[in-house]
């Protein structure tokens, strides 16, 4: 956590830098499209195989190598303190990569709000990963897990699906792409949709949000066509 703080310090200043030589308008459209792609490709299904499943299956078996040196090591000092380090590294790499993709998606966030909002929204969610950090290892034995995963990915889509909008808008007002609205969408839509989910009359936001919504819709049933085929041919 601490190695994220000083990320965040470390990427705010580099951020302010870039803007002393690129509008802050336009600096925001880049880093929420740098974000934009990096929350693409981790809802990307057959991205998930390589990396997620690599990710844990690489950080399961380290941390059995060094359960078993435990158990070998017996009361050798020496190797107690390898261990030590090694599940240290070992937890310090799994958090500190969730981490450093959160300090990415804040920046835009930053650049249009302040430090202030930002750092209320990132007390509320560390409250919020606390509970869940509790109830882990309180029941971790209990908890649903699969319906977990699956209410993430949900919440993940539709946290794209924002970014994306936003993402639109953001180029519109910047006035990198054209603004075409939808009369009976503006007629119909509230305010609030802008404000609260990013959803805007016009062609641009809305194509962008299909696009996106398509392409990992698209991407997780390829993902499972795929592995149908994989476990037909493995029977056969």
């Amino acid at each position: 956590m601490l190695a994220t703080i000083a990320t965040w310090f470390l990427a705010v200043g580099i951020v302010k830098d870039l803007t002393e030589s690129v509008p802050a308008l336009q600096m925001q459209v880049w880093t929420g499209l740098l974000a934009v792609v990096v929350l693409l490709v981790i809802m990307n299904w057959f991205f998930h195989k390589i990396y997620w499943g690599g990710w844990i299956t690489a950080h399961n078996r380290k941390k059995r190598e060094l359960l078993a040196e435990k158990k070998a090591s017996g009361d050798d000092a020496a190797l107690q303190r390898k261990l030590l380090l090694g599940l240290g590294l070992l937890g310090f790499s799994s958090l500190y990569r969730e981490g450093f993709e959160i300090v990415l998606f804040l920046q835009s966030y930053y650049l249009k709000m302040g430090g202030g909002l930002v750092l209320g929204g990132c007390a509320i969610g560390l409250v919020l990963t606390g509970i869940l950090a509790g109830l882990t290892f309180v029941a971790h034995r209990h908890l649903p897990y699969r319906q977990m995963l699956v209410l993430t990915g949900v919440l993940l889509a539709g946290v794209l699906m924002v970014m994306v909008g936003e993402q639109a808008f953001e180029m519109q007002q910047a006035n990198m792409i054209a603004t075409t609205e939808i009369p009976f969408l503006k007629a119909i839509l509230p305010d609030w949709a802008g404000v609260w989910f990013s959803l805007f009359p016009n062609w641009e936001s809305c194509l962008a949000q299909g696009a996106a919504a398509l392409l990992v819709g698209g991407s997780y049933i390829a993902a499972r066509v795929q592995a149908r085929r994989e476990r037909a041919a493995e029977a056969a």
